[in-house]
């Protein structure tokens, strides 16, 4: 009776690490659909509308006062340890080098850098676009606050959009935008809202930023991801040239040091050969097919595979190694009668 073995999952996860590397028959690159057209242009709007509702200093800016008085870091204090922690998921740095550490591993195993060059292509958008507006705004923070109830801007500071918050959306939903398949994309995504929103009320929490920063950070950070679509034929033609530079690197490394053919004489013998053929070819008449005959190895290169002189096998040289003489009969051979001797 054969019984078959029933594997876990754990089994089945170092089962599919085992395999070899290889290239997957189909990448599923994301499009841009009308669908994220559209939800990039209500994103954008959304941003546009919190960038002007700051700037005329409404009923959020009013509430970004209110929130910052209340003070959540002294109404919870049991858990600003963890929340210290807890808002590095939001620093680009350390974020940036573990998905890129699980990129990198991706892209080796699919024998393709389209994960690696799309997590830089959307850390390029993100620098360019939040350090921009960052920059254009000069919002100063609330520890850095200067007159109550004013809007804060223009003042030199760069805390608005929040840095954290974007960092977050995009870093970790990057993740599921790369995925491969519909079901690990929803929770990837699910996973990377509720990081990247737990990241931006931890610097609420933390007195760092404005809750108006967090908005307006989800919104960047949002805009990069529906914009990637649009950088993917940029990032394939990036990734052909990489692996075209890389087979020319490794074609001028192995003909770096070429191997130079050593000059051989020809020996008289072979010339003669040679000479004697030629003249066989004039003497044909025209009009013969001469038969095509294989190629001779030269007489001063041995016809088969060399071998070291132990592996050969001796040979008894057939005859005798005496010199001939005109006066010795060889071996077998019947002594002629004599002539008798006549007197003349």
């Amino acid at each position: 009776m054969r019984t078959e073995q029933n594997l876990t999952r754990l089994d089945r996860v170092f089962a599919r690490l085992d395999r070899e590397p290889e290239r997957p028959a189909h990448i599923d690159v994301p499009k841009m659909s009308r669908h994220r057209v559209a939800l990039l242009v209500a994103t954008l709007a959304f941003y546009l509308a919190i960038v002007w509702l700051v700037v005329v200093t409404s009923w959020l800016v009013r509430f970004d006062w209110q929130v910052m008085f209340f003070r959540p870091y002294q109404q919870w204090p049991e858990i600003h340890a963890f929340l210290d922690y807890y808002v590095v998921l939001g620093q680009r740095g350390p974020t940036a080098v573990m998905v890129a550490a699980w990129l990198g591993w991706r892209s080796w195993r699919q024998h393709t850098l389209r994960p690696l060059l799309t997590l830089g292509a959307s850390l390029l958008l993100l620098n360019i676009t939040v350090g921009a507006a960052k920059l254009g705004m000069g919002r100063l923070g609330p520890h850095y606050a200067t007159t109550i109830g004013s809007n804060e801007m223009g003042l030199g500071g760069d805390i608005f959009p929040s840095g954290h918050t974007a960092n977050a959306v995009v870093t970790w939903g990057i993740l599921a935008y790369l995925a491969s398949t519909p079901r690990a994309r929803r929770w990837l995504s699910a996973v990377s809202a509720v990081v990247s929103l737990g990241v931006g009320l931890t610097t609420v929490y933390l007195g760092t930023h404005w809750l108006s920063d967090v908005v307006l950070g989800w919104a960047a950070g949002l805009l990069v991801l529906l914009a990637l679509p649009w950088c993917e034929p940029l990032i394939a033609r990036a990734e052909v040239s990489i692996f075209a530079l890389r087979d020319r690197l490794r074609e001028r490394r192995s003909g770096t040091f070429p191997v130079p053919a050593a000059p051989v004489a020809v020996p008289v013998s072979v010339a003669a050969g040679a000479a004697a053929s030629s003249q066989d070819e004039a003497a044909a008449p025209r009009g013969t097919a001469t038969a095509a005959r294989p190629p001779r190895a030269p007489v001063y290169l041995a016809p088969g595979p060399h071998t070291t002189r132990s592996e050969r096998t001796p040979v008894t040289p057939a005859g005798s190694r005496r010199p001939p003489h005109a006066d010795r009969l060889p071996r077998g051979a019947t002594t002629p009668t004599a002539r008798p001797l006549t007197g003349g």
